[in-house]
């Protein structure tokens, strides 16, 4: 059944991020057997999705819940989204169930081949128990990073051992000095050199920095 999954989901550009059997104990187990996470690598989702959205501020939710629901019913399966909420469900715990991530610096969940380059854009619940392939582990590539050049490589030092300071980033990208990372994605999440064959494309690093920008309120 994954093996017809991924060959559904590689039109969209999509790529199946692992899985796991909820424990006993986790609230999920009431609903599945497995779990399934679903997201992509680098740009290629961006030539499918922009090919069919629609225009709205919320058009990558939208596309992906038909492309994903239209998954569930195809596979028997229900879907859970990161935009569900709140309450949310928790992707990022999710994820580091699913495959060998680890914290970054910046926050985002380092996988050790595409770096910060990935995302999860839903998961599918299967009642039953499926065969998954086994969990690779893998040492976080940030552990033997000396250099760490993702928290010098912002140009408004939006990131530190205190944490994000995603105003100053905000602020930052509402100025004629922030069109690179506007146009181009975040510096300081450039500046990692994992992953660097998976970098999103402008046109879709750009559609997310907007989206940023929007949702602080410009």
């Amino acid at each position: 059944m994954l093996e017809r999954l991924g060959h559904y989901l590689q039109d969209y550009g999509l790529i199946l991020r692992g899985g796991f059997h909820p424990a006993d104990d986790d609230p999920l187990a009431t609903e599945a057997g497995t779990l399934v996470l679903i997201g992509n690598a680098g740009s290629a989702i961006w030539p499918p999705f922009e090919e069919q959205h629609t225009p709205h501020k919320d058009a990558l939710d939208i596309w992906t819940k038909q492309v994903l629901d239209k998954a569930a019913a195809l596979f028997g399966a229900t879907a859970f989204y990161p935009s569900d909420g709140p309450p949310y469900h928790p992707f990022q715990q999710w994820a580091q169930q699913a495959e060998g991530l680890s914290p970054s610096p910046l926050f985002i969940l380092m996988h050790p081949e595409y770096g910060l380059w990935h995302a999860y854009r839903g998961a599918l619940a299967f009642r039953e128990k499926l065969d998954l392939p086994e969990r690779k582990a893998a040492p976080s590539p940030c552990d033997s990073c000396v250099d760490r050049p993702c928290l010098t490589g912002c140009p408004v030092d939006a990131f530190s051992s205190d944490g994000y300071d995603v105003a100053a980033c905000a602020a930052h990208l509402r100025t004629a000095a922030g069109a690179d990372c506007m146009n181009h994605g975040c510096a300081a999440r450039r500046a990692c050199p994992i992953g660097r064959d998976y970098h999103y494309t402008p046109g879709h690093a750009a559609f997310h920095m907007k989206a940023f920008v929007r949702a602080r309120g410009d």
